[in-house]
């Protein structure tokens, strides 16, 4: 297509790694670009590529990303002819939309019309209903009470599950067994569409088991021609988000994908949509010929990486050629479907906890490289990122940091090429998911194409997620050790010279070869424990053995790894060690066996003195990292204190929040009894609401209360059990 400047300028109403993506596309059409930002995204990515950039508001996303007059304000005040949304945020708005026009600002998405009737679940399963679209059995009647759903529920029958009308993201969504669930999960599903849509309308749907999620990509102009790019397999989900995706799906035959992409597009055209679309359908995996409408997400989904790549197609040139006017340049015979490509969502969370969101700052980064989508035989790579070394992810906004996406010729090499990709990531200083979803990756049922959106709660208990080891440890202690003698603490690893000598934790006068001296270094374990790496320099004939043995200038060692403290100490044996660098930012590490033999390991790397103790080595390798705190006396005093404050098998009494985040509710009074499982506070951190419950039966004290800003592993309730009397809270609380 000609490179046509279709608008003059084009604000992008929005943040992260969709901003970036949107505004890459503006670029190559010729097109000028607005970035607006809240005060903590001041110096994000998305704000320096763009060619102008608007402050719109505080951090908090309802005074700025959600705030219809500063987005309105901030285009009059740099002649932005169009906005284009993104997704989440204001995307879907029909408020939003109004007010854009009466500005005379074009919105970069479909008419009011279609927003209206799309943008509530209700209306929308309603509507489509009328023309033959089918739809899930349930309750979708506005303005019912919780008592009136709960009638109704029996007729709709167990298995149920409780959506929000408004929004989408999975939030609110609760599943439901049996009766005696439902009246807590319908007050907790409209707590969070209140605070996250602004609107509490519940609706009730049959739950269908084996449940595979797929959608389908429209495309509408303003001169009555729809048509669909193929649909996306969307099944592997954790909290009803969806973390991988693919294109085309391997369920589908063809005589069912063109029904079903009939069917998107009858739903598109029943509301006279214009722009690009999705179409979302619930399929069981025991029946692929059956499939019932979900809802119709009416802007640019964050999967849609993967239908570009499978069909050569700029989905965001083509909402802005439609939105000014262009009639499509595509006709349906024209969509072909070469390849296969899959997406890996990268999240800050932790997922060996629930897949709790993780913040900090990341420290060092290091993403695959970035290739768009060629059809020529070969595997292609595509990074979608907003993420540079030094940025501090908060608990403000959505966790998604990144997406990689990768093509092949096939669905195992396009598989195959997604996991070589995710191996090469480096993310350090803040928790991600990128273990994880290699480990999914390798699922026989994943590799198989069985898939369905329950797959990933059931895996999780059964994964094995890689701790460190001996090795790790090591590498630590004398990065650390190199960092403490070196001078390098300085908030971050900063790299020699070239050419400079390593100095090593052996340059000081006390630490020189041959000499008898040690240290211990002492970290934290990723359990809340300890590890002590007790470093001895290494003297003699053994000094000169590993010299010869090594690179240059090898940090020469004999070290001995004790893990836990006290009579529940773990000693292991002495070993002779060395490490060296490669480059800035990796080190090699040799470790010798007891048989002789050596075990060598390379990690990516980086000091930062950020927090608490004397700061925090992070270690990464293949896509696994791991932060490995370096404990000064206080620290580890804390951390022994609380091993040994609980006997073998005791709960703990204290009940702690793992993210920071925001008091949302507290569900029991001060001083009441309760058991063991029961709920006692809610935290809503990153748009998600997390339940903290009682570890064991006793009198609850309470430390907080609903609107109270909290920090990560702070205590907010404990539990004294009823022999126990009541303590008192303390400032260390």
């Amino acid at each position: 297509m000609e490179n046509v400047a279709l608008f003059a300028k084009v604000l992008v109403a929005n943040r992260g790694e969709i901003a970036c993506r949107v505004i890459r596309t503006l670029r190559r059409l010729g097109i000028a670009s607005v970035a607006v930002y809240s005060d903590a995204d001041a110096g994000a990515r998305h704000v320096r590529e763009a060619d102008e950039a608007v402050r719109i508001g505080p951090a908090l996303a309802a005074q700025s990303y959600l705030s219809i007059p500063a987005i309105v304000e901030a285009c009059c005040a740099t002649g932005a002819e169009a906005v284009h949304p993104g997704y989440g945020f204001l995307s879907e708005n029909q408020a939003f939309g109004r007010a854009l026009a009466a500005a005379g600002i074009v919105f970069v998405g479909p008419g009011v019309e279609a927003l209206t009737v799309m943008g509530d679940k209700i209306r929308a399963k309603n509507h489509v209903a009328r023309y033959g679209v089918p739809v899930i059995p349930g309750v979708s009647e506005p303005g019912l009470t919780d008592e009136e759903l709960a009638a109704r529920a029996d007729g709709v029958g167990y298995p149920l599950l409780i959506k929000p009308s408004a929004g989408g993201g999975g939030k609110g969504m609760h599943a439901v067994e049996s009766a005696a669930g439902l009246p807590t999960a319908l007050a907790t599903a409209r707590r969070v569409a209140t605070a996250a849509f602004g609107d509490d309308t519940l609706l009730l749907e049959r739950l269908i088991r084996s449940p595979r999620h797929i959608e389908v990509q429209v495309l509408a102009d303003m001169h009555g021609n729809t048509i669909h790019l193929g649909e996306r397999e969307c099944s592997l989900q954790r909290r009803h988000q969806k973390v991988i995706e693919e294109a085309p799906s391997p369920l589908l035959d063809a005589q069912t994908r063109a029904r079903i992409g009939a069917a998107a597009c009858e739903a598109a055209r029943s509301v006279g949509y214009v722009g690009a679309g999705t179409v979302e359908f619930l399929v069981s995996d025991e029946a692929p010929q059956e499939f019932f409408f979900m809802e119709m997400n009416t802007r640019l989904q964050v999967e849609h990486p993967v239908t570009e790549m499978v069909t050569g197609v700029d989905l965001v040139e083509q909402q802005l050629r439609i939105a000014a006017g262009e009639p499509l340049r595509l006709a349906q015979e024209d969509i072909r479907l070469e390849g296969h490509a899959v997406e890996a969502r990268v999240y800050a969370e932790v997922p060996g906890r629930g897949f709790l969101p993780a913040t900090g700052r990341i420290e060092l980064l290091h993403e695959p490289g970035s290739l768009e989508a060629a059809h020529d035989g070969g595997v292609r790579v595509r990074v979608d990122s907003s993420l540079e070394a030094g940025l501090t992810i908060g608990s403000d906004y959505d966790p998604m940091l990144s997406k990689c996406i990768a093509w092949g010729r096939d669905r195992a090499e396009a598989l195959g090429a997604l996991d070589a990709a995710l191996a090469e990531y480096t993310v350090l200083g803040v928790a991600t998911n990128i273990e994880y979803l290699r480990l999914l990756l390798a699922d026989p049922d994943v590799q198989a194409g069985h898939l369905d959106t329950t797959l990933i709660e059931r895996r999780l208990g059964g994964l094995e997620f890689r701790e460190p080891g001996e090795g790790e440890y090591v590498a630590a202690a004398l990065l650390a050790l190199d960092g403490r003698h070196a001078g390098t603490h300085d908030g971050a690893h900063q790299p020699r010279a070239a050419g400079a000598p390593a100095p090593g934790p052996w340059g000081l006068d006390s630490w020189r070869l041959g000499s008898p001296a040690a240290l211990r270094v002492t970290l934290g374990t990723p359990d809340g424990g300890v590890a002590t790496v007790h470093v001895a320099a290494a003297a003699g004939a053994v000094a000169r053995e590993i010299a010869a043995s090594g690179p240059p200038e090898p940090w020469a060692a004999v070290v001995r790894v004790e893990t836990g403290s006290g009579e529940g100490a773990v000693r292991g044996p002495e070993r002779k060690a060395s490490l060296r660098r490669e480059g800035a930012d990796a080190v090699v590490l040799d470790l010798a066996a007891g048989d002789g033999s050596a075990e060598q390991r390379r990690f990516a790397w980086v000091l930062s003195t950020d927090g608490v103790g004397e700061g925090t080595v992070f270690l990464g390798d293949g896509g696994w990292s791991v932060p490995l705190p370096v404990l000064d006396r206080a620290e580890r005093l804390k951390r022994v204190r609380a091993t040994m404050h609980r006997h073998d098998g005791e709960a703990d009494p204290d009940v702690r929040t793992p993210m920071p985040g925001t008091v949302v509710s507290v569900a029991v009074e001060q001083g009441q009894s309760v058991e063991a499982g029961q709920p006692l506070v809610s935290v809503e951190a990153m748009k998600m609401e997390h339940q903290l419950v009682a570890a064991l039966p006793g009198t609850v004290q309470l430390h907080v209360a609903a609107g109270a800003l909290v920090k990560a592993d702070q205590v907010v309730a404990t539990v004294n059990p009823h022999e126990a009397p009541l303590h008192e809270a303390t400032t260390e609380d």
